[in-house]
């Protein structure tokens, strides 16, 4: 069975990683689907589609986990039309997991198995919360893996998001 886990990942924190761990043990295989993946260098969409691939697959790889594959999921801005956009890029997944609950219902609507994944504090483990405490120079790396800290350094992504606020 393979399940599809559809999130932006801006950036993949720890919450995340321990769903990806999770589902690597309960699935054949896991289709991470980084959805607005046209996006980048934007205050809610800071890193690119790139980027956050390249930041997933490093860590992936630290973390042992090889039943997986990363798909790049661009926004058509339609709920209606979202998920028959998203089956166009992907097909092959018996289960949606995510946490958004509109996600959910989308796929829920078109017949699809769907899964809430558990959230793991997630009052700090949130895009938007790491990004925050990045702009405001409060301590942000301990909620992302290491890779992610390291590739958020090196491709100055801190920099980035202060200069986006």
């Amino acid at each position: 069975m393979n399940a599809l886990f559809i999130g932006r990942f801006q950036p993949l924190h720890n919450g995340h990683l321990k769903v990806i761990q999770e589902s690597s043990k309960k699935y054949d295989e896991i289709i991470i689907g980084i959805g607005s993946s046209q996006y980048g260098h934007a205050l809610d969409n800071p890193f690119t589609g790139v980027e956050r691939k390249k930041m997933i697959n490093e860590t992936l790889k630290k973390e042992g986990i090889n039943n997986y594959k990363i798909i790049l999921i661009p926004d058509i801005h339609n709920p209606p039309k979202w998920v028959d956009h998203v089956l166009k890029i992907i097909s092959d997944f018996d289960i949606v997991i995510s946490n958004n609950s509109q996600t959910l219902d989308l796929f829920a609507e078109k017949g699809y198995k769907t899964c809430k994944t558990p959230l793991y504090n997630e009052k700090v483990f949130s895009g938007q919360e790491i990004r925050r405490r990045i702009i405001d120079d409060d301590k942000w790396q301990d909620l992302v893996p290491n890779t992610i800290s390291d590739l958020i350094i090196k491709i100055k992504g801190v920099n980035r998001l202060k200069n986006l606020e």
